[in-house]
């Protein structure tokens, strides 16, 4: 049974609905015929216009549509999640979405999910919340590196030419050894992450892509991806 993750490094339809390429590509990916999505828009505290695009989105493309609340009565968790084929994660802090998946059990549940084939994907907090790691500004004040899931290894960061600060971020954090390398995720694309151990980035707009970041020779050196355009 092939494991999949789809990290988005930002777009997509919580900023607009558009041609909806990366949306396509995921329940593509699902081959099912109106396969079953839930929407975990936690990191937003379950903002009512982030599922309303979700719900406009996924429904144009013939799927069966749900979320999870958790700022209101929640429902049973673990009974919902075994019957998705897709679990799509919303963006916004991840450090209280983690804190609120943890005190629900949601981490685990998931993870037995995503190891019996359910496919997980998500943008920015949906993004790095399945590595080990993630690069965040969960924090007013700076970017920090919080303690993800630990679906897959290694640390992530999204929005990698989108924010100013997140380039010089990485960099330092390599250099100083805080963290030994990094996988960078550009804008309108994201990482195709399949059994834990194969990367593809996947286009969907602009030619973005994906890289693994890490020094050697106390330099940094930004490997690209194989990348797919969609």
């Amino acid at each position: 049974m092939t494991k999949h993750i789809i990290a988005i490094g930002g777009g997509g339809f919580g900023r607009s609905i558009g041609k909806l390429k990366i949306e396509k590509y995921i329940i593509n990916i699902s081959r099912k015929k109106r396969p079953k999505i839930c929407f975990i828009p936690t990191a937003t505290g379950d903002n009512d216009s982030y599922k309303v695009n979700f719900y406009k989105s996924f429904s144009s493309l013939d799927c069966r549509v749900s979320h999870i609340d958790f700022f209101k009565r929640t429902i049973d968790l673990k009974k919902h999640i075994d019957k998705q084929d897709v679990v799509y994660v919303g963006g916004g802090n991840t450090k209280s979405m983690l804190g609120v998946w943890k005190e629900w059990n949601l981490d685990v549940i998931l993870k037995e999910a995503y190891n019996q084939g359910t496919i997980m994907s998500g943008v920015s907090a949906g993004a790095i919340c399945w590595f080990e790691k993630g690069i965040t500004d969960s924090w007013k004040s700076e970017l920090q590196i919080m303690d993800c899931l630990g679906f897959v290894k290694g640390t992530c960061c999204p929005h990698y030419d989108e924010e100013k600060t997140r380039i010089p971020f990485v960099k330092k954090m390599i250099k100083k050894s805080f963290i030994q390398n990094c996988i960078a995720i550009e804008g309108n694309c994201a990482l195709h992450i399949e059994n834990g151990d194969t990367f593809r980035s996947i286009s969907f707009e602009k030619a973005k892509n994906a890289y693994f970041v890490s020094k050697k020779m106390n330099k940094l050196i930004s490997k690209p991806y194989k990348r797919k355009e969609i």
